[in-house]
Formats: C-alpha cells, sequence, structure tokens
C-alpha cells in the first residue's frame, strides 16, 4: 500500500466527516485503505463524534494483524537489506589495509544506517521513478565523498562539527525517500517525525531483546571453555546494530497494530515526568549555585538537555493529538515548552558570555546558532499551544508549525557540515 495513496485518502476522509454517504462509499470501495487512512486521523475536530463513532466500528472485533504471517517476499527483501548494511559496516574489519576502522566509523557509520533505511523506504514506497532515484543517489554519494575527503589526522574544530552533524543530514536525506520526495507537504513531515518515534521504540526492545541475546550466548560458549566476546562484538553486535534499524522499520510497516497506541502513551506518560524532572534541576541547579557560564562541559550538558527535552515535545505533539486526555497533554507540553524557553535563554546568556570573554571560535558559533533556532521553534510551539489550550485552536496546528520549521534546521545543517570547513580552516 503505497503512503501517497493512505495520504491521499486521509486528506478526502477529513473533508467528508460531515457527509456520511460518502465516507460509506469511500470504506466500501477499499475497506483496508480505508481503515490505514482512518488509523491517524485526530479526534480534535469538529468532527470529534464522527471520527470516534468510525474508530470504534474499524477497530470492533479486529483480530490483531501480530497474527498474520511474514511470507517469505516479503522477508527476503529485508534480509537483502540487512546483508548490504552489515556488509558496508563490516568493510573496516574485511579490509584492514584499506580503512581505519575508528576514522571509518566516524565519518561512515550514520551514511551506511540512513542508506539502509532509504534502500528499505524507496522498496516500501515502490518508487521506481529514474529522476528520483537519482536524486537519492547524489543525495548520499556527494556527502559520502565530500565527508572522506576531510582530514582524518588532527582534524580542527570544524571538521568536527562536520561530523557531528552528518548524521542529521543524512536523516534529512532518509526523510526524503520516505515521503517518496514529496518536500514541500508538511503532512507527510509529520508523518516521518511520528515514524522515527515509533522506530525508536521497536529498536530499543530489539536491543533488549539482542543484549539478552548476547548474554546467554557467551554464557553458553564460556561454559564449554570457549571465550568469543571479542569475535561477537566485532562481528555480530556491530552488524546487527546497524542493521537493525531496517528491522524497526520492516516491523513497524508490517505489524502497525502494534504502535498505534503507543505515541499517546509515551504523551501521557513521559511528558510529565520530564517536566517534573526539568523543574527539580532548575531548582537544584539555583540552590547548588552551579551555573553554565564558566563551565563549558555543564554548558554542553545543558544544551544536550535542551535538545532531548525539545525532541520529546516534537515526539509527544504528534502522538497527543490521537490521545484521550489531549486537554490534559496539551497543557503539560504548554508548560514544557515554556521551561525549555527559560532554559534556552540561559544557555544563550552564557554562550554570549563566553564569546565575550574568550571570543568566537567553530563551537560557539556553531552552539550559538542551534540555540537561536531552537528558540525560536520553541516560542512558536509555545504559542501554538496557548492557542489550543486556552483559544480552541486544533492540535493539527502546532504540527504543522513543527513541520514547517524542518527546513531552516537543515540549512543550517547544510552550512555546518560543508561551510565550516571552508570559513574556519580545516585544522
Amino acid at each position: 500500500m503505497k503512503k501517497e495513496t493512505v495520504i491521499s485518502w486521509k486528506e478526502e476522509i477529513a473533508s467528508n466527516l460531515g457527509n456520511p454517504e460518502k465516507l460509506e462509499k469511500l470504506y466500501r470501495s477499499d475497506p483496508e485503505v480505508f481503515k490505514t487512512a482512518f488509523g491517524d486521523l485526530s479526534s480534535d475536530t469538529a468532527d470529534a463524534g464522527v471520527v470516534k463513532f468510525w474508530k470504534a466500528r474499524l477497530e470492533y472485533d479486529v483480530k490483531p494483524d501480530i497474527l498474520k504471517g511474514i511470507t517469505l517476499n516479503e522477508l527476503m527483501p529485508v534480509i537483502g537489506i540487512c546483508l548490504l548494511t552489515a556488509f558496508l559496516i563490516k568493510l573496516p574489519a574485511i579490509f584492514p589495509s584499506v580503512f581505519s576502522e575508528t576514522v571509518f566509523y566516524q565519518k561512515n557509520a550514520s551514511i551506511i544506517v540512513f542508506l539502509g533505511l532509504s534502500i528499505y523506504a524507496f522498496r516500501a514506497n515502490r518508487i521506481t521513478q529514474t529522476g528520483k532515484i537519482i536524486m537519492s543517489a547524489v543525495a548520499f554519494l556527494l556527502p559520502a565523498f565530500y565527508i572522506n575527503l576531510l582530514p582524518s589526522s588532527l582534524p580542527g574544530d570544524s571538521v568536527i562539527l562536520a561530523y557531528i552533524h552528518l548524521p542529521l543530514l543524512m536523516w534529512f536525506v532518509w526523510g526524503m525517500a520516505f515521503t517518496d520526495h514529496d518536500l514541500k507537504n508538511p503532512v507527510r513531515r509529520m508523518d516521518f517525525i511520528r515514524y522515527n518515534g515509533d522506530l525508536l521504540i521497536i529498536y530499543a526492545l530489539i536491543a533488549i531483546a539482542g543484549g539478552i541475546l548476547t548474554a546467554v550466548t557467551l554464557g553458553l560458549f564460556d561454559s564449554i571453555g570457549l571465550s568469543i566476546e571479542e569475535f561477537y562484538a566485532q562481528n555480530i553486535i556491530i552488524a546487527g546494530a546497524a542493521s537493525a534499524p531496517v528491522v524497526a522499520a520492516f516491523i513497524s510497516d508490517r505489524y502497525p497494530a502494534l504502535l498505534n497506541k503507543t505515541a499517546p502513551l509515551i504523551a501521557a506518560i513521559f511528558s510529565p515526568l520530564v517536566l517534573v524532572t526539568l523543574i527539580i534541576f532548575l531548582i537544584t541547579m539555583a540552590v547548588t549555585g552551579k551555573d553554565p557560564y564558566n563551565d563549558r562541559d555543564f554548558l554542553l550538558i545543558f544544551n544536550v538537555m535542551l535538545l532531548g527535552v525539545i525532541a520529546i515535545i516534537i515526539y509527544s505533539v504528534s502522538g497527543t493529538r490521537t490521545a484521550k486526555t489531549v486537554r490534559f497533554n496539551g497543557i503539560i507540553l504548554f508548560m514544557l515548552s515554556v521551561i525549555s524557553i527559560a532554559i534556552d535563554i540561559v544557555a544563550l546568556s552564557a554562550i554570549f558570555y563566553r564569546l565575550g570573554e574568550y571570543g568566537l571560535t567553530p563551537n560557539r558559533l556553531a552552539v550559538l546558532a542551534s540555540n537561536i533556532l531552537v528558540l525560536i521553534n520553541l516560542i512558536m510551539i509555545m504559542t501554538d499551544l496557548f492557542r489550543i489550550n486556552f483559544r480552541k485552536k486544533e492540535f493539527r496546528t502546532v504540527e504543522m508549525t513543527v513541520s514547517k520549521y524542518l527546513p531552516v534546521y537543515l540549512a543550517w545543517i547544510i552550512i555546518v557540515v560543508f561551510g565550516f570547513p571552508a570559513i574556519f580552516g580545516m585544522k
């Protein structure tokens, strides 16, 4: 089932919620597509009663699709993509005289992982157009050639920043494949963000299962006097970690019923916990006198924490509109965005202080610009959440705000990856 088909059906269903005859005709014409398209439809609309009625009708006495078996035709392409990903990630071990393991992973690990996910997305979307294939190939090959031409010995701060931002750039390239190159559609972008959250959850479950399997395997071989720790770590763990995202993507697409309730659950549980944690953190910071102005490492932790919080806000936004406790979650997210803005302002003031004391460097410029972009995004999200909670606007407005702001982040990432080494030098 092509994603663009589901998107077009979702839009048509949303525009005909007040027309029961049309909805019935759509359902009878293709029940499977109708169910899939209706699954992500927001209950936070003027026709919430109609949406709830249809969801109850579609979900009543439905057997979980997890009971459906996987055919060999479905499994073989996934295995092929996993083997390709595992082969590429193991190139330093296969050709040790050609590749330095540390440098290779630093430069190419993210490219390989997102290449596997993009190939899977192409297959899932049944993309066969030559133009789209060439565009995605260039989007992978150009950064791959560029990043491997950067100096590996004693790289400067600008080069290290390029390494750090490269995974984010490749994430956007994967997003291009996931959305079937429909780059101007904010709905598709938000679907991609929601999909990332689902994938992280499945990947975490795979990692836990893999950890248990590793402990059992090593214990069994150790019991018979064979130590395979090094071999297992160098071959199975590395290859498995690189190819597991493709497996997670397959599970997500094959068993969507496993994740239909996940995003609302995450939004309902973790957003309040994060809010309480941030409040306690700020109080503790004030009491202990710890500040990011004179402690560089603390400022770095401060910024990493801020990025984590905005990621939680964005994922929670994608799940809240389908939750039953929309009102409660909306208030929690509004409070979380307000506190996050306060944290960002403190971080910015610390960055400006350090700029005045120590001068401009690539690292300080990168952190400064990133914090400004995040602050603008948080203010936009907070404004939308205020309108949702106190002006009765739909949750879709904040989703569109998040989605439309993604190109701003992309532009900055491109500047850091390709511009900083040229501007500040590579040593």
